[in-house]
């Protein structure tokens, strides 16, 4: 079930790049079409890796910035105790 929902993303995904890419061009032939849908198609196969790294990134964030948090309390506890 989790593998045909990414596929319908990626396809969603990369189907807008490519329409976007395609609108911005003028004058497209055949050959000028294959690079958008190239990229659409590449943009469609990595965006898991590209949310993973972006969700990994905004954890480890997330966590450092409790540590550092906690580090200051127990400070200020110290210094009042």
């Amino acid at each position: 079930m989790m593998d045909s929902i990414q596929r319908i993303i990626g396809l969603v995904i990369g189907g807008v790049i490519a329409l976007v890419l395609l609108a911005l061009m003028t004058d497209v032939t055949i050959d000028q079409a294959f690079v958008p849908i190239l990229i659409g198609g590449i943009a469609a196969w990595a965006w898991p890796v590209v949310i993973g790294i972006w969700l990994v990134r905004r954890a480890k964030a997330r966590r450092e910035n409790q540590i550092e948090d906690e580090v200051q309390r127990q400070l200020n506890q110290q210094k009042r105790g």
